[in-house]
């Protein structure tokens, strides 16, 4: 199904060209179009309809449900130092999950045509079209589906009191997560935190796209050894 010398036509739906490059695909994808006007993923308007969230429903959705989990823990018998602990927690493990997902599932390498398709969907599109508001935080619709297995993994892993609280901390660290993504995309930061927080990012982007796949920190590329070079280390290399 692959074309060969196939070329994307931006003024017709995306979503189901894409495949087609076959192998050119992840040179074409990591080639940035600046633009806040995103293109059109789908020809069906429900299907595109589903591909647009604006970013304030992140937290207005999944914020309620964040207390919901903790505020079960604190009527298990959870004590409060004790809840905000396994909150903390949550929260660390989501900044790992989010390293993880980045590093090794949204900047997989393919080249088939369903492949590309699917990964063009998943991350590909953010990165081909890095300004576009509406789709830069994930549609709450995966989002929920999502949420059941790993609900059931964390109560496998701790106890009914605790579960809850690890839980809530994890989609809190979620929320943040999906919220500082859109701020360093879309925010104008005035203090130094924010501003390097846009600026790490933006140079995923734009400078060097297989480094520094931390949103919310740069701990785990620390870590793991993915840390961007600084311009004057690029300069030298």
């Amino acid at each position: 199904m692959v074309a060969q010398n196939f070329v994307v036509d931006l003024n017709k739906p995306l979503v189901f060209q894409v495949g087609h490059l076959g192998e050119a695909y992840q040179e074409w994808v990591h080639q940035p179009i600046v633009s806040k006007e995103g293109p059109r993923f789908f020809e069906n308007d429900v299907l595109e309809f589903l591909t647009r969230t604006v970013w304030w429903a992140v937290p207005v959705i999944w914020l309620p449900v964040v207390c919901w989990f903790i505020h079960n823990s604190v009527q298990l018998g959870l004590s409060c130092p004790r809840v905000a602990l396994f909150v903390v927690i949550g929260i660390l493990i989501w900044t790992l999950l989010e390293y993880s997902l980045h590093r090794f599932l949204f900047h997989i390498e393919t080249k088939t045509y369903w492949w590309n398709t699917l990964h063009y969907l998943l991350h590909g599109c953010h990165h081909k079209h890095p300004m576009d508001g509406l789709r830069l935080v994930f549609p709450p619709a995966a989002t929920a589906i999502l949420l059941f297995p790993f609900w059931n993994l964390v109560k496998l892993l701790s106890t009914p009191v605790v579960a809850p609280a690890l839980f809530g901390g994890g989609l809190l660290g979620y929320v943040m997560y999906d919220c500082t993504h859109y701020y360093v995309h879309h925010g104008q930061p005035k203090t130094e935190v924010p501003r390097n927080l846009k600026r790490y990012h933006l140079n995923h982007h734009f400078r060097i796209q297989n480094k520094g796949f931390g949103i919310t920190s740069s701990l785990w590329d620390s870590v793991f050894g993915t840390l961007p070079p600084t311009k004057e280390g690029a300069k030298s290399m």
